[in-house]
C-alpha cells in the first residue's frame, strides 16, 4: 500500500465514520475521495476503520442489545422473533453478497459510476421518504427484503443505511423502528464482511500508526453521525439524506468523468 500521512488517515476516519450510518453511503465517498485526492489504501484499511464504526454502534444501542440478549436467554417470545427477523435479514444479504460479489467489488475501481449510484440512492431515499403507509409490524417477508436491499448495498455509492431504511419505510415499518432494525443488522453482516475481506487481503499490509489513527476518528464520528441521523428520523427530515446524495452524486460524476 502506499503511504498515507497522519492528516490523511484523519480525513478518511471522518468520512468513514460520518457516512457510515447516514444514509449516504460510506463506501462510495471513500472511493471518490481516495480517487479525488489520489490515495490509495487497500481494502483491508477501510475494513479495520469500519471496526471503530461498529464499536460506535456498539455502544450507542447497548441497552438495545442488553434488552435483546436478556430476552433471548429468557426465551421471550418477542426477543425470538425479532433474532428471528434479523437472521432472515442476514440470508437476504448473504444470498446478494455471495452471488454479486465480483461484480459489486469491480465497481470499486469506476469513481464515476460510483457517482452514478450515489445518484441513484438519493432518488431511492426521496421516494422512501414519501411512503404515507401506515406503522405496520416487521414480518419474516418484509426483513428478507430488508436483507436484500442490504446485500445490494454492497455496492459503493448505494448506501447501506438507506437501502435498508428506505425499504423499511415503503414497507410500512416506522422510521426509528427502520433505523434500529437496519442499525442491529448491520453488525452481524458488516463484521462478517470485514472478516472476509481480511481474510482475502491480511491487515499486516496497513501502516499501524494512520490506521490506529483512521479507526479513533471513525469512531468519533461513527458515534455523531447514529445520534444524528436518529434526530433526523424524529424530526421527519429524512428527505434531507436524499438531496445531498443527488447534489453530491452530480457533483462527484462531474468531477470524476475523466478521472
Amino acid at each position: 500500500m502506499s503511504e498515507i500521512s497522519i492528516l490523511e488517515a484523519i480525513l478518511l476516519g471522518i468520512v468513514q465514520g460520518f457516512t457510515e450510518w447516514l444514509p449516504i453511503s460510506s463506501s462510495g465517498h471513500l472511493v471518490l475521495i481516495q480517487s479525488l485526492l489520489g490515495i490509495s489504501v487497500p481494502a483491508a484499511f477501510d475494513i479495520v476503520i469500519m471496526v471503530g464504526t461498529i464499536i460506535a454502534l456498539i455502544i450507542y444501542f447497548r441497552q438495545t442489545l442488553i434488552s435483546l440478549a436478556q430476552g433471548i436467554y429468557a426465551r421471550d417470545r418477542i426477543a425470538l422473533r425479532y433474532c428471528f427477523f434479523i437472521i432472515i435479514a442476514g440470508i437476504g444479504t448473504a444470498l446478494i453478497g455471495f452471488f454479486g460479489k465480483t461484480f459489486f467489488k469491480g465497481l470499486f475501481y469506476q469513481p464515476f459510476l460510483v457517482s452514478c449510484l450515489l445518484i441513484v440512492t438519493g432518488i431511492f431515499l426521496f421516494i422512501a421518504s414519501k411512503a404515507k403507509s401506515p406503522a405496520g409490524e416487521m414480518t419474516a417477508k418484509k426483513s428478507f427484503i430488508i436483507g436484500i436491499a442490504q446485500g445490494i448495498a454492497v455496492a459503493p455509492g448505494i448506501s447501506r443505511s438507506g437501502s435498508t431504511i428506505g425499504a423499511a419505510l415503503l414497507l410500512g415499518i416506522k422510521a426509528e423502528d427502520a433505523a434500529v432494525f437496519s442499525f442491529l443488522i448491520g453488525i452481524p453482516a458488516m463484521t462478517i464482511a470485514s472478516f472476509v475481506t481480511l481474510l482475502e487481503e491480511p491487515a499486516v499490509t496497513v501502516t499501524a500508526l494512520p490506521l490506529a489513527v483512521a479507526t479513533v476518528t471513525a469512531f468519533i464520528t461513527g458515534y455523531a453521525s447514529i445520534e444524528l441521523l436518529m434526530r433526523l428520523l424524529k424530526e421527519n427530515r429524512f428527505i434531507l439524506f436524499a438531496y445531498y446524495c443527488i447534489g453530491a452524486g452530480l457533483l462527484f460524476a462531474v468531477l470524476t468523468y475523466h478521472v
